[in-house]
């Protein structure tokens, strides 16, 4: 019998949790480690921040579920992995043996990066977790007696900008709704080198499509930006050229403002040779097993991926639903076979669909597989994707309170979207992708 650890209770990590039981059976002891009882539908943050979503309707307390499928879950936070003892210590002091990992904790938010950028200095909100989202929508309410400019974006070394643009759209729409728009200028800054990069160098007509849509819902941009200091009223960035020099400064003030953080690995793994990159992150193999650390698997935000290219401000690339259940899929049949002393052989396709709510209508993005060069490359969009991701809202929160494993991107999505599904091999990445 073998002792699987797995940290996070974030979608990769429940993912984890409920596939690696499906796929080895009760013969096998499952462990999930995590700081807090809930598990939080991440996508759905921006509708908690402006109202559209209460924080208990995207939430789910997975004690029960988990234990309900012979899994065990201890609520701590790790707080050192010791991969050459095999262990995990926890913030109670505890320690925790296993035979295998599996890292699922996604990023640590570095707000220390930008001078006055933390939630907490009441002056930037975040939705990047559910209280994050919550706290933004009391600021929201109180900014809604007196309006102003707002600001949205995403700092440098962010890894994710689909949530920065979603809720720059939703604040408009909702901002129409209460027909208060026109009292409020709004500005998109984002360290991208262009509109519609999104870490991926575009899907498609992604820089067209959001561009228009930017300049249909009157909200201004600035890209290549690099934020130097936030404080009470004010966002100084500048602008960088192509040659990594400063074109030009920016003084925006706000009344309301959300920007996406930096991105790092965790401190329960930082600074571990072999482990980790420099950032934080996991390093893995093709078959998300850490190179150094063989029993070591990881999965999402967590996971170092290279840049796709170099970019005048330093950003990252995202992961996404797609590949994280992807990833998910991969660890599961590769500790079945390594505990059945059977070579591993199941690798993560690496593909994406994004569906991006814009309050009033969506985008759908398609890249088969997510780094280019890509052998599919779709955009879609329309009301329908606001009605989709509903619908996924849905089923995800039921998948988490049910304890289901499978996953449904590949299976269903891409199905409805006229897409075969790519093997591995047909969506393979370069080896350095996975270092």
């Amino acid at each position: 019998m073998s002792s699987i650890v797995i940290l996070g209770t974030g979608i990769g990590g429940m993912s984890a949790a409920y596939e690696i039981r499906d796929t080895l059976g009760k013969d096998h002891t499952v462990t999930v480690v995590g700081e807090g009882s809930h598990f939080n539908f991440t996508p759905s943050n921006p509708w908690v921040a402006v109202g559209w979503r209460a924080l208990d309707d995207i939430r789910v307390d997975v004690t029960q579920p988990l234990a309900g499928r012979g899994i065990e879950f201890i609520n701590s936070q790790a707080t050192r992995v010791s991969p050459e003892n095999n262990q995990v210590t926890l913030s109670d002091g505890r320690t925790l043996d296993y035979d295998y990992l599996v890292i699922a904790t996604g990023p640590r938010l570095a707000f220390e990066r930008i001078a006055g950028s933390a939630p907490d200095s009441r002056a930037v909100q975040s939705v990047c977790t559910g209280p994050h989202a919550h706290q933004a929508w009391l600021a929201y309410q109180e900014f809604l007696k007196h309006p102003g400019p707002v600001v949205v974006g995403a700092v440098q070394q962010a890894s994710c900008f689909g949530p920065a643009y979603e809720y720059a759209m939703i604040l408009d729409t909702d901002l129409r709704r209460r027909k208060i728009r026109h009292l409020v200028p709004m500005t998109f800054v984002t360290s991208e080198p262009y509109i519609g990069h999104m870490g991926l160098g575009g899907v498609g007509d992604s820089k067209a499509l959001l561009e228009s849509e930017l300049r249909k819902r009157h909200i201004k941009w600035v890209t290549n930006a690099r934020v130097t200091s936030v404080e009470p009223g004010i966002i100084h960035a500048e602008e960088i050229d192509e040659h990594g020099t400063v074109h030009q400064k920016h003084d925006l003030p706000f009344s309301y403002s959300m920007l996406l953080p930096s991105f790092a690995g965790v401190d329960a793994v930082k600074g571990i040779e072999g482990l980790v990159n420099p950032g934080g992150f996991v390093l893995i193999d093709a078959h998300q097993r850490n190179p150094a650390f063989p029993n070591i698997y990881a999965a999402g935000v967590c996971v170092a991926i290279p840049p796709l290219e170099a970019t005048p401000v330093p950003i990252g690339v995202p992961k996404t639903g797609l590949m994280i259940e992807s990833m998910v899929s991969a660890i599961a049949q590769n500790l079945r076979d390594t505990i059945a002393g059977k070579p591993v052989h199941a690798r993560a396709t690496w593909n994406a669909v994004c569906l991006a709510d814009m309050g009033d209508t969506g985008f759908a993005f398609i890249a088969l597989p997510q780094i280019p060069p890509r052998n599919v490359t779709k955009t879609m969009t329309g009301k329908w994707v606001h009605q989709a991701k509903e619908i996924y809202e849905k089923y995800f929160l039921r998948k988490i309170r049910k304890g289901q494993g499978e996953p449904i991107y590949e299976k269903y999505i891409m199905r409805a979207l006229g897409i075969e599904r790519l093997t591995p091999e047909d969506a393979d990445q370069p080896d350095q992708q996975h270092r």
